[in-house]
């Protein structure tokens, strides 16, 4: 953990369903907060045109059920509040700024379609474009998402077919990298610690390649993981670290 909070940016990846991996979520962040008073929290959970009630709940003003319906959760969210809630409290008591990574929903399906030379400036959400997806993640994305199943109609990871479904998981990549870089840019840059799917994160592709292209640099990305043995050769390059969790039924993790 000291080496840990050495960072300019820590991502904790997460399985969005899973209350055990948050509560690790939760540990790592007062485990950081212990280490150095300078953090802020950025969620994937909230597009940025939500940043003003983020900083009202933080500050106070708002109470936990006015902070949700603001924040639109059922709207921007699929995932029950009670899975972050501790988080979004630790962030209210010991004043740690939370941060809105992601963008609006309508340009990941722009850019998926139409990509980003389509897009006016005024319609990017004060995004960049992403840099190009090398062919490992583009590799990556095709296995997490079936692989060559036979019943799959993209039959590889470079056929034409699958550049609307990379384009769009990289507008999100690049939002919360963007955003995060913005949180970055001030006298005093905090350690940024970002809540995101383990799938923008793994191996290096989608947010930390963003956040190098964006020069952004002493990136850690630490995951949970819950299987009793691993191959070390297989998942060499994952993340920095793994913390193992105990394997649970899922309506355990939910006590």
């Amino acid at each position: 953990m000291r080496e840990v909070a050495q960072s300019n940016v820590l991502l904790l990846g997460e399985t969005h369903d899973r209350y055990d991996i948050h509560r690790w979520q939760l540990h790592v962040c007062t485990a950081m907060r212990t280490l150095r008073n300078d953090i802020a929290i950025g969620f994937e959970m909230f597009p940025r045109r939500l940043q003003p009630v983020l900083d009202d709940w933080v500050a106070g003003k708002l109470d936990q059920q006015a902070f949700l319906e603001a924040a639109e959760w059922g709207k921007v969210w699929g995932f029950p509040a009670e899975l972050y809630l501790p988080i979004f409290h630790f962030c209210r008591e010991f004043g740690v700024p939370m941060l809105a990574l992601n963008c609006y929903r309508e340009l990941v399906t722009r850019v998926g379609k139409e990509g980003w030379d389509a897009i006016p400036l005024d319609d990017r959400d004060s995004l960049t474009p992403s840099a190009h997806a090398t062919p490992a993640y583009r590799q990556y994305l095709f296995d997490i998402t079936g692989g060559g199943s036979p019943a799959r109609k993209v039959t590889s990871p470079e056929a034409p077919e699958f550049d609307r479904f990379v384009r769009a998981q990289q507008t999100w990549d690049r939002a919360f990298a963007c955003n995060i870089a913005k949180a970055r840019m001030t006298d005093k840059p905090p350690l940024v610690i970002g809540i995101i799917g383990r799938g923008h994160l793994e191996y290096g592709h989608g947010t930390p390649f963003q956040l190098a292209d964006l020069g952004i640099g002493k990136v850690t990305t630490l995951l949970p993981n819950d299987t009793a043995l691993v191959d070390g050769t297989r998942i060499k390059g994952i993340a920095r670290a793994m913390f193992r969790l105990q394997p649970q039924p899922v309506e355990a993790s939910r006590s």
